[in-house]
C-alpha cells in the first residue's frame, strides 16, 4: 500500500455514482459527490505521507540463529524465498527487521524444517500488480529464480482505482511466469481496506467493496495460473477492524509489526504445504 498515491477524487467520484446508481436525482447526487470529495481530503491529511523505508531484511536465515546472514555470491542455501508486491510486502510501518512479513516468514520456514532460508525483496512501496512484470523481470537478471515466491499486492490497485479485470490479468501474468520457473507461488491477496479507519464513512464502505471485488478475481487468477491464494482481506479483516489501533502503525494504513504478524501466520502453512507438495520437507538434511 501507499497511502499518499491514492487518487481520492476518483475515489469520490465513482463512490457518488456507486451510491446513486440508477437514480435520476441530479441534486443528490451532486450532495454525495460534495460529501465523499471532503471525506476524501480527511483522510488524505489523516494519513498524511509516509516517507519511511522498511528496514533491510534480506539475508540467509538458520533455525535459532538471532540475526541473519549476509548472501553473497558462493555463499549456500536450502530454500530460496522471495518477496514480490507493494509496500506491505517490503514490510512499510516496521521498526525493525524482526517484524518484516518476509523475516517472520523465512525465520518460520527455518524453524519447520531445519534448512537454511535465502530471503531476497523484489517488492517496491507503491506498486501495483502493474509492476510485477518489472519485479519478476529484476528476478531473472539478479540470477537462478528462486524455490519460492510470496506476492502481496492489491491496495495500490484500489487506491489508484485500476480495473479490477486488469490487475487480476496481470497477477495471473506474474503467477504463471514463475510458475513455469518451478517457482512454487503462494499470493496474498488484496487487503480489507474498509478496516482502515482514516477513511471516513461512507467512503469507506466505497473501498471496502472494490478491495473485495478485488481480492476475488485475485483469488480466481492466482488458482488458474498455477498458485495458492491466502484470503488475507477475508482472514484478517475482522480482526483489523476490531482492533485498529494495535494492528495498524502510526501512519493509521499500514499494518503494525503485530498486523504482520497476523499475515504470517495465515501465509506461513499455505507456503509450507505447498513446498512440501514439492519436496518434502521433512526429507533428510544434513545441516551442513
Amino acid at each position: 500500500m501507499n497511502a499518499p498515491r491514492f487518487r481520492w477524487r476518483t475515489a469520490a467520484v465513482t463512490g457518488a455514482a456507486t451510491v446513486l446508481a440508477g437514480s435520476g436525482a441530479g441534486t443528490a447526487w451532486w450532495v454525495a459527490y460534495r460529501l465523499l470529495i471532503a471525506q476524501a481530503g480527511v483522510a488524505r491529511g489523516v494519513i498524511g505521507r509516509d516517507t519511511s523505508k522498511p528496514p533491510e531484511a534480506d539475508g540467509v536465515y538458520t533455525a535459532g540463529c538471532p540475526a541473519p546472514k549476509s548472501w553473497r555470491t558462493g555463499k549456500s542455501a536450502d530454500l530460496h524465498l522471495m518477496i514480490f508486491g507493494d509496500s506491505t510486502a517490503a514490510g512499510v510501518g516496521c521498526l525493525v527487521a524482526d517484524e518484516v512479513p518476509g523475516v517472520r516468514l523465512a525465520r518460520g520456514l527455518a524453524e519447520a524444517t531445519g534448512r537454511r532460508i535465502r530471503l531476497s525483496t523484489k517488492a517496491i512501496s507503491g506498486a501495483t500488480s502493474k509492476g510485477l512484470a518489472g519485479q519478476v523481470d529484476a528476478m531473472f537478471v539478479a540470477g537462478p529464480p528462486p524455490n519460492a515466491a510470496i506476492i502481496l499486492v492489491g491496495a495500490n490497485d484500489i487506491t489508484k482505482k485500476h480495473s479490477i479485470h486488469a490487475s487480476a490479468r496481470r497477477l495471473a501474468a506474474a503467477v504463471a511466469r514463475l510458475r513455469r520457473a518451478d517457482v512454487t507461488v503462494v499470493v496474498g491477496t488484496c487487503p480489507d481496506l474498509g478496516t482502515v479507519t482514516a477513511i471516513p464513512q461512507p467512503l469507506r464502505t466505497v473501498v471496502r467493496n472494490w478491495s473485495v471485488r478485488l481480492a476475488k478475481a485475485q483469488n480466481v487468477a492466482t488458482t488458474v495460473a498455477g498458485g495458492r491464494a491466502v484470503p488475507m482481506g477475508h482472514l484478517l479483516g475482522p480482526e483489523f477492524r476490531a482492533a485498529p489501533e494495535l494492528l495498524f502503525s502510526a501512519d493509521g494504513f499500514h499494518p503494525s509489526a503485530a498486523g504482520y504478524e497476523l499475515a504470517a501466520v495465515q501465509l506461513l502453512p499455505v507456503l509450507i504445504e505447498a513446498l512440501d507438495e514439492v519436496t518434502p520437507l521433512s526429507a533428510h538434511h544434513d545441516g551442513t
